[in-house]
């Protein structure tokens, strides 16, 4: 196991995640001594790549959202803050814009894009006499902005909010489906701060992904944070944390070499974290451990999606009269999902990736995945079970292709379970999006230990990197860092 170079550091950051690394960036970039620690041998936790046969493959990246072109929308947008704030350009993301998405419903369906006026008309034309009251949502939402960002801003439920304004639950369950799947910790709800700020995410700003996929963006983090002089530490992970007077006192590593630092960033979770202070140790509630983890197929294809007919970027589906959104009985539920197809963005230059891609993401069970051994046969065949299951869902809500023609374009596949979760995130439960219980100023029972990423409260890519800016910038550089 390789060891820091150093024993004291101003900053110690715990995981090289893309908070993490957002944090390390700002730090080293006002001169602080900075290490990442990082238990596996890459960079990017949840939203991270893996070989096998011979190809990369992303793992989280659906899309980076918050997208906003150049020109006067972009002053004052979370893509700008970020660029700004790790002196970034648009060049190191290479964001190609989606090139459209939609919401897939029984007898519903709703199209979106980066242009928010394309789901306003078609909620106008699916929803007739719910356009008022949608408009006047979206106004709501737009006027809470300040607030929901606000790292004290109060919980509330979303759901709540969203019955005061539309009478239709079709509706309501159609426009909370995407920002459950790629926002929410909290079963069958979502926080109305954490709601509104994927609703400007998603709805107003956008989709957007590099053609190279999340190794652009990880390169383009890591070799920023090499430059400034940050150190780095992959295979190096923290066991422990000592407590003495209110602080931590020291940082042991896995093999029980020993760290101290004057600040500690953690973006292991909320649990995870707290679990490693010595004085903590039994004090979590296992209430606060997440419950919602996921499955995904993926799909290589020898043709491009487009060229069966399958034009959409990400499709956000549910086969169920209402919206279900919590862990299931049984290892998967595939009545809703994701479905996304990473060739379908405008991608400059008239380039194309080499093979068709197709993921299907759908809610999965923890604990009955974990009860099957990952070497047994039966976790293979449930493997290739769900895999085929999700395969048949998935061409329920694309222009019609037999599964025939579909296993005829096959190159290869792979699908990772909450078991794949568990083990490169260290999430308990393989919990996607952490703990229900969000942190929003990053603070902890100590004076210098502050969480950074999922339980922070700012979750995707974009908010990932944001949780790191801000978190390093109010509780080791101070407010006068914040521009």
């Amino acid at each position: 196991m390789p060891h820091p170079a150093q024993t004291h550091y101003d900053a110690v950051v715990i995981g090289a995640g893309m908070s993490g690394l957002a944090a390390g960036i700002r730090l080293a970039m006002f001169g602080r001594k900075v290490v990442i620690l990082e238990r596996h041998n890459a960079p990017g936790g949840l939203n991270s790549f893996y070989f096998k046969d011979g190809r990369k493959h992303d793992v989280g990246l659906h899309a980076m959202t918050n997208y906003v072109p150049p020109g006067p929308r972009a002053k004052g947008a979370p893509l700008n803050k970020i660029l700004r704030q790790l002196r970034l350009t648009r060049e190191d993301f290479d964001l190609a814009e989606q090139m459209g998405s939609r919401v897939a419903w029984p007898g519903a369906s709703l199209r979106f894009t980066n242009d928010f006026a394309v789901l306003e008309s078609e909620v106008a034309r699916a929803f007739p006499r719910e356009i008022d009251r949608f408009r006047q949502l979206d106004a709501t939402i737009r006027a809470a902005a300040s607030e929901a960002v606000a790292l004290d801003a109060a919980p509330r439920s979303a759901r709540a909010v969203l019955a005061e304004f539309l009478t239709d639950a079709v509706l309501a369950d159609m426009l909370l489906l995407p920002l459950m799947y790629y926002g929410s910790a909290q079963e069958h709800d979502m926080e109305w701060p954490q709601f509104c700020i994927m609703w400007q995410a998603l709805y107003h700003e956008g989709f957007a992904r590099p053609f190279e996929g999340v190794r652009r963006i990880l390169h383009a983090l890591t070799n920023k944070y090499r430059e400034l002089g940050g150190e780095r530490c992959m295979k190096c992970g923290v066991a422990h944390l000592r407590v003495r007077g209110g602080t931590v006192a020291e940082i042991v590593l896995d093999d029980g070499h020993v760290l101290t630092a004057d600040h500690v960033l953690s973006s292991a979770g909320l649990v995870e974290t707290l679990r490693m202070c010595d004085d903590q140790q039994n004090e979590t509630s296992a209430a606060d451990i997440g419950r919602l983890s996921f499955v995904e197929t993926i799909t290589m294809l020898d043709v491009q999606p487009q060229a069966l007919g399958w034009d959409d970027t990400i499709i956000f589906f549910n086969d169920a009269e209402r919206l279900v959104y919590a862990r299931p009985g049984a290892l998967v539920d595939p009545r809703s999902g994701v479905i996304c197809f990473p060739n379908n963005y405008q991608y400059s230059g008239g380039r194309q990736l080499a093979e068709g891609v197709l993921r299907v993401t759908a809610q999965a069970n923890f604990d009955r995945w974990m009860a099957l051994a990952p070497d047994a046969p039966a976790y293979a065949a449930e493997k290739q079970h769900w895999y085929g299951k999700l395969q048949e869902q998935a061409l329920k809500f694309v222009p019609p292709q037999s599964p025939a023609i579909l296993r005829e374009h096959t190159l290869a596949s792979d699908m990772f379970t909450p078991r794949t979760v568990l083990h490169f995130t260290g999430h308990l439960a393989g919990a996607i999006y952490g703990s229900s219980r969000k942190i929003r100023d990053g603070r902890t029972h100590l004076a210098n230990l502050y969480l950074c990423g999922t339980d922070q409260g700012f979750l995707g890519i974009t908010g990932a990197m944001l949780s790191g800016i801000t978190m390093a910038n109010v509780h080791v550089l101070g407010a006068g860092k914040m521009d």
